[in-house]
């Protein structure tokens, strides 16, 4: 599968909404969070991949200042999924916390997603901690992973 990243833009939001809901349900981003995110632009920094249907995941970062930063989202469709496009999403945020000099990143990961989990590991990321029912409204807790990021 032949995918591109680029910059997520406003026009993304609606295609990313229908993954959020195939993916999470219930417990998906709304439209206005996705937008929220988008519209910060000094702190976040998302990333589109495309394939010949058209948007097949995305993902952001927060960076606040140069000592951390956070994934806060990395979403691929079901189509696009076992083809490299979560790997290449996640090296292209973590390359933006070093292009930002951040010397770590968090993020948290649904207790239950151990492909997610697998793939946070093999890239550096180490489990520091849980957070008990952090995913609402089905309770899920969320295992909250680091990675040192090099300068």
């Amino acid at each position: 599968m032949t995918t591109a990243l680029r910059k997520m833009r406003w026009f993304d939001v609606a295609p990313a909404a229908v993954i959020e809901r195939e993916l999470f349900g219930d417990e998906a981003w709304t439209d206005a969070m996705l937008w929220s995110e988008l519209a910060e632009r000094e702190t976040r920094h998302y990333l589109a991949a495309d394939d010949a249907e058209g948007l097949v995941g995305y993902a952001g970062l927060c960076a606040y200042d140069a000592d951390e930063a956070y994934v806060q989202t990395i979403a691929v469709a079901g189509r696009g999924q076992r083809h490299g496009i979560g790997t290449r999403l996640l090296l292209a945020l973590l390359d933006e916390a070093a292009r930002r000099n951040s010397r770590r990143v968090d993020l948290e990961v649904r207790a239950d997603n151990d492909v997610a989990q697998r793939l946070y590991a093999k890239h550096g990321f180490r489990e520091i901690g849980v957070r008990r029912n952090y995913y609402q409204p089905s309770g899920t807790d969320a295992v909250v992973m680091r990675c040192e990021v090099g300068r």
